[in-house]
Formats: C-alpha cells, sequence, structure tokens
C-alpha cells in the first residue's frame, strides 16, 4: 500500500526489474548482502569504497579482497546495469551529454557540464515520462519505467569518475552541482530518488559524500509529493517547473496542473522553503507567443515577490517537428524586466548542447 502523500501513476507492465546493486542498498542492507554470501560483513566497506571512493567495478582492482571471492561479489552486488551508448560533445568539449543503454535495452540520458567556477551534472530519475507535457521531447516518448536508485546513482559516479580521469577538458574537478531534470518526473519516482539522494549525500565510503545543498530536484508539482518531501529533512534545491503563471494555460502546458492548481503548487513549495530554508526556484520555459506575454510575467511576479524564491527562464530548446519554439530576444528581456519590477530575481538559463540533440530525451528518441 502507498503511505501517505505517495503518488501511484502507473508504470507500463512488462518492465523487468533491475537486478540489484550496491548502490540500491543502505549500509547495513550491504552488511547483510555480503552476509548471504558467505563473507565478512566488512567486505561491504571495502566493496563501498571501491565504487564509491574509487569509482571502480573491475574486481582486478580490488586488491584488499581475496580473488577468489571478488567475482561473486561482483556477480551479485556491482552487475552491469548500464553502459554507453555514445558520448556527444561540445561547447569546447565543455558540455558532454551521454545516452545509456539500461540493462534492458531501455535508454536514458545524462549530461555533464563544466563551467569557470562549478560543475553541474543532469541526470534521469525515469526512463521516459507520464507527465504529458507537449513541448518536452520526453513528454512526447511517455513513460517507459522508473530507474532504480543505482541506475540513477550510477550516472553520477561516472560523471566523478570522468572528471577525476580528466576526460572533460579542462583538468580533473570536483562534481559541484546535480541537477534531477533529466528524462522523468523525479518526485514521480520517489522512494528511489530519495534512495539516491541518500547514496551521493552519504559521507564516503558509504556514498558519494556530496553535500545536499548542491542538488536540486525538479518537479511539474505534485502536491503531496511535495509535502513529503519535505518531510524529509533534507537541505536540496526544489525546482518547480511552472511554464504559466494562470490556471487555463498550465493545464495545457503541463496537464498535471488539472490535479493540482498554480496557487496549491506554490503554497506547497513555500512550505518547503521554509522548512528547508532553501529558496525554491521556477523553471519557466519560455514558448515565443504561449507564454511569453508582458501581462503572464506581470501576474507571475504578483505571484512570486516577497518569497523566498528565484525564477529560471529558459529558452525553449525546439524538438523537431514541433510548434513550440524559443521566444523572440525582445520578448525574453521584457519578461526579465517585469519580473524585476516586482523584486523577484531572475535569471536567464545558458543555452548549451543544442547541437548535440540537448532538449531532453531528444537523444534517446533519435536512437530509437
Amino acid at each position: 500500500m502507498p503511505k501517505p502523500g505517495e503518488l501511484t501513476f502507473a508504470v507500463p507492465r512488462g518492465a523487468k526489474k533491475p537486478p540489484r546493486h550496491l548502490a540500491d542498498l543502505s549500509p547495513e542492507e550491504r552488511k547483510e548482502a555480503v552476509a548471504e554470501l558467505g563473507e565478512k560483513p566488512f567486505r561491504a566497506k571495502q566493496l563501498s569504497q571501491h565504487y564509491f571512493g574509487r569509482y571502480s567495478t573491475d574486481p582486478a582492482d580490488w586488491t584488499d579482497i581475496p580473488a577468489a571471492s571478488r567475482e561473486g561479489l561482483r556477480e551479485a552486488l556491482m552487475p552491469d546495469i548500464m553502459n554507453v551508448v555514445r558520448h556527444l560533445s561540445c561547447d569546447d568539449d565543455t558540455t558532454r551529454k551521454t545516452l545509456w543503454r539500461l540493462f534492458d535495452g531501455t535508454l536514458v540520458e545524462s549530461v555533464l557540464m563544466r563551467y569557470p567556477d562549478r560543475v553541474t551534472m543532469c541526470i534521469s530519475s525515469q526512463a521516459g515520462c507520464g507527465m504529458n507535457c507537449p513541448f518536452c521531447a520526453t513528454g512526447q516518448a511517455g513513460l517507459t519505467r522508473n530507474l532504480s536508485t543505482a541506475e540513477i546513482v550510477h550516472q553520477i559516479v561516472e560523471g566523478v569518475r570522468a572528471l577525476r580521469d580528466g576526460e572533460v577538458p579542462g583538468g580533473p574537478a570536483r562534481l559541484s552541482n546535480i541537477v534531477f531534470m533529466g528524462m522523468g518526473e523525479p518526485l514521480a519516482n520517489y522512494n528511489r530518488v530519495l534512495g539516491a539522494i541518500r547514496r551521493i549525500t552519504d559521507p564516503a565510503p558509504d556514498g558519494l559524500g556530496l553535500s545536499q545543498r548542491g542538488i536540486t530536484v525538479s518537479t511539474v508539482g505534485l502536491v503531496p509529493a511535495i509535502n513529503r518531501f519535505a518531510d524529509e529533512g533534507l537541505k536540496c534545491r526544489l525546482a518547480v517547473s511552472l511554464h504559466a503563471p494562470d490556471d487555463e494555460l498550465r493545464d495545457e502546458l503541463v496537464p498535471v496542473n488539472t490535479r493540482w492548481k498554480v496557487r496549491e503548487v506554490l503554497d506547497a513549495a513555500w512550505d518547503y522553503a521554509e522548512r528547508s530554508g532553501r529558496r525554491v526556484s521556477i523553471e519557466y520555459a519560455l514558448i515565443r507567443d504561449i507564454n511569453d506575454q508582458a501581462w503572464r510575467a506581470d501576474l507571475l511576479g504578483k505571484l512570486l515577490k516577497g518569497n523566498r524564491v528565484h525564477v529560471n527562464l529558459i529558452p525553449l530548446n525546439p524538438t523537431p517537428g514541433s510548434k513550440w519554439t524559443a521566444s523572440r530576444p525582445e520578448d525574453e528581456r521584457a519578461f526579465v524586466a517585469a519580473l524585476e519590477a516586482h523584486g523577484v530575481p531572475v535569471t536567464v538559463r545558458d543555452t548549451r548542447g543544442q547541437e548535440i540533440e540537448g532538449a531532453c530525451g531528444q537523444l534517446a528518441a533519435a536512437e530509437k
């Protein structure tokens, strides 16, 4: 039975369950798992150090573990769950998009973006998405299945390893920020996303030891799940994909708005901000002649002013065959000015990755 506040969006039947992986398990569960294999519980700590501390899944590297035990541990706790189909790079190779093939052939994407002062990784939490937003390439594909905790975490582990090994120009670097803004609605895969956040932020060697404050979780506005997320006591940032300040248009752009209206979503977001101490990010894709009118900017400013909030305007990354496209530069500037007139902090997102099929879900769709 679902817990209070837990959502039950349907996942297509027939999906195979991903094999168990070390990253799916809590530290205590890892001890139990190695004990079931006839190994001493401390082997769990050794495996965790190899995976979360050295980013290694190759038993040949596990020299502190008896050779006779390595393959059995690998098969039971570090099976191959996903492999790189291809990397595509742009922006002088500082933006790298990765297409992954999961154990069952499912395709998902992640993006690593290196800036002068930080490195951000955008990760997927579902294969496809069931929210049906019409301007989104992932939404057009529909939902295939939820990702497991390990499938989410492994995207990050591989990104951290690539940075350490200098695969992204600029020399070795550390990952600064993780954004759950890739394929899928994170809060519709609540338990696995929460598990991934725990693995990402658990102190080494039990996890990657990254800061909760460097994690942003995006949602289209699943109010019960936002409320539940607030109860977790985390310091992650919440990003609300709003895209329209009025219910009439948002019902069309973000269909889940027919269940939870704009003010309900924002009320839940303000509660999260109050309890977490973090300001909320409002994500707003600017779409030409659809949601970029001056009066909508004014309405948005009135809804947001006085709250702990920041608006992230996103010039739409159009997908092939779509009627949706980015706003005119003059309309974008006017939208920014209207928000600033209400004292609402606003930035326009740096557009990266258009030449590598950068819209979320676009590369996976092309591969299919």
